[in-house]
């Protein structure tokens, strides 16, 4: 259970701030850049499903929130091989097999894609491409920290790319199930 009596603590006033092991490190640090991402994915999620995302979408996307914080939790805490008093929580299996489960049974109601489509259509659809943009991009610094920095669990990395997938589909099913997506039609503009 979090408690939080206090918003401020001043603690970060001079440009570091702690991690979920009690460490502290620059607030510049890429682990703080990664699960800072993580927050902003969770942000433009909860603005879409506020927009009035269909609640075929909402119901999943709101445990997914829920899943981001878990994410975000994971990487506040470095890996490390020593025992813990208090175990850190970590993403598990089973929250990438639920993203799967979804995408197959989302891209089951759909046609195969014979062009590469275009963020749009419908209002719900573009919050979803957002958010999926804003997902590979968090992905990436994920990965980035952790090719450079070591001390992220793997999942959380196999938890983004999925969570982009499904975002994907999600959009399309946004779109009339696939009927409204808006076609990128190359050099027709030229």
């Amino acid at each position: 259970m979090v408690y939080l009596n206090r918003i401020y603590t001043k603690t970060g006033d001079t440009g570091e701030t702690s991690l979920g092991d009690g460490s502290r490190v620059p607030k510049t640090h890429s682990r703080i850049a990664a699960y800072g991402g993580v927050d902003e994915l969770n942000s433009v999620i909860g603005l879409g499903i506020a927009a009035g995302m269909p609640e075929e979408l909402a119901t999943p996307l709101r445990r997914i929130q829920n899943d981001l914080f878990d994410l975000g939790a994971d990487l506040c805490v470095p890996v490390s091989p020593e025992p813990s008093e208090y175990p850190p929580l970590r993403m598990t299996e089973s929250q990438v097999t639920h993203l799967e489960k979804l995408i197959d049974s989302f891209n089951a109601r759909l046609q195969p894609l014979t062009s590469f489509i275009l963020p749009g259509g419908s209002v719900a659809s573009g919050h979803l491409h957002q958010a999926r943009t804003v997902c590979r991009r968090v992905e990436i610094g994920v990965v980035h920290f952790t090719l450079s920095m070591g001390g992220a669990h793997a999942l959380t990395a196999v938890y983004l790319n999925r969570l982009s997938d499904l975002l994907f589909v999600m959009a399309r099913i946004a779109n009339d199930e696939g009927r409204d997506d808006v076609k990128w039609v190359p050099g027709a503009n030229r």
